[in-house]
C-alpha cells in the first residue's frame, strides 16, 4: 500500500494522547488474566467498555487532546509511507473521504469521527479502558480508539502476517462501526446475545464488509483537498494481508489459540472464514448495500 508522497495529511482527524496518564483514574480492564479476558471479549467489538459490562461508574470525561506529535511528524503522504502513526493518519483520512463522498452520493450527511491514539489507558465517552481491550469504537463520543502497539500483538499474539494493509483493515473496520452508528444499525448488537447467528456477530461482519468496500474504492477516492487519490497503490499482497488479519481475529481462531477449544455459542465476532468472506464481499462489490448481514 502506497500513498501519494505529495498529498497533505489532515491531522485534525486524529487526537494524539499517547503517553498521557489519567489523573486519579483507574482503568477498567487491566493486564494479566483480566486483560486477556477483556481482550477476548472486546477485540474489534466496536463499542465502548461500559457496554461490555467492564466500566466503573465514576469514569471521567475524555482528556483534552494534543496534536503536537502528529502535526510535527505527519505532514505528507511521504511520511505515511515510512511511519506507522502517519500511516494511520493517512488511512483515517482516506476512509473518511470515502464515506463522506458515499453519504453525499446517497443524499445524506456524514459526521466525521476522530481517531484517538493512546498508550496504556484512556478515558472515553464510554468509560475507562486499557490497551487490553484492543481497538474499539465508542458510540458515546463517536470516536475510534487505537493503541498502535496492538499491531505488534496482531502478529505476535494472534499470528497474523502483519503489513501496512493489515493495519489499515483494523482502522477501516472500526470506521465501519461509525457508519453503523450513523445509520442506526450499531444498536442491534446490544441485545446481549452471543453465538454464530447473533446480532453481535452480524454487526461485526458488516463492519468487515464495510472495510472491504472502502478498500475497493481506496485508490480511486479523491482526496478532499487535492482531488487526487491519497492511496496510489493497493496490491493483491496487501489485500491478502488484510484477509490474514481478518482471519487471525476470528472467534474460532482466538478461542482455539487461547482456550484450546472452539465454542460457537459464545461467538461475538464470527469465524475466520466468515470475516474473510464478508471483507471479500465488500471488496469485490464496492457496494455498501451488499453488506446487509442482518438479512
Amino acid at each position: 500500500m502506497q500513498f501519494d508522497d505529495d498529498a497533505r495529511l489532515d491531522t485534525s482527524e486524529v487526537q494524539d494522547q499517547r503517553g498521557r496518564r489519567i489523573p486519579g483514574g483507574r482503568a477498567t480492564v487491566g493486564g494479566g488474566v483480566v486483560g486477556l479476558i477483556g481482550l477476548l471479549l472486546a477485540l474489534f467489538l466496536g463499542v465502548g467498555p461500559d457496554q461490555l459490562g467492564l466500566s466503573g461508574g465514576d469514569s471521567p470525561g475524555p482528556a483534552s487532546s494534543s496534536l503536537a506529535q502528529v502535526q510535527q511528524t505527519c505532514r505528507t503522504g511521504r511520511d505515511a509511507n515510512i511511519r506507522d502513526d502517519c500511516r494511520m493518519v493517512a488511512v483515517v483520512n482516506s476512509v473518511q473521504d470515502y464515506w463522506s463522498q458515499e453519504f453525499r452520493r446517497q443524499g445524506a450527511a456524514y459526521t466525521p469521527s476522530p481517531t484517538v491514539f493512546f498508550s496504556g489507558e484512556v478515558a472515553t465517552g464510554c468509560g475507562l479502558a486499557t490497551s487490553a481491550v484492543g481497538p474499539f469504537y465508542c458510540p458515546g463520543d463517536r470516536k475510534v480508539y487505537l493503541d498502535l502497539g496492538f499491531f505488534n500483538e496482531l502478529r505476535t499474539k494472534f499470528g497474523a502476517s502483519g503489513g501496512a494493509f493489515a493495519q489499515a483493515y483494523v482502522v477501516a473496520h472500526e470506521y465501519g462501526h461509525h457508519v453503523q452508528d450513523l445509520t442506526g444499525t450499531l444498536g442491534r448488537s446490544q441485545d446481549g446475545m452471543t453465538g454464530a447467528d447473533s446480532n453481535s456477530v452480524r454487526t461485526e461482519l458488516q463492519a468487515d464488509c464495510y472495510a472491504g468496500v472502502w478498500a475497493h474504492h481506496a485508490t480511486t477516492t479523491p482526496d478532499e483537498s487535492t482531488g487526487r487519490p491519497l492511496i496510489t497503490s493497493l496490491t493483491t499482497a496487501d489485500v491478502q494481508d488484510g484477509l490474514d488479519a481478518a482471519a487471525a481475529v476470528g472467534d474460532d481462531r482466538i478461542q482455539e489459540r487461547f482456550q484450546g477449544r472452539v465454542t460457537p455459542e459464545t461467538w461475538t465476532h464470527g469465524s475466520a472464514q466468515q470475516r474473510q468472506q464478508w471483507f471479500q464481499q465488500g471488496f469485490r462489490t464496492g457496494d455498501p448495500a451488499r453488506c446487509d448481514t442482518f438479512r
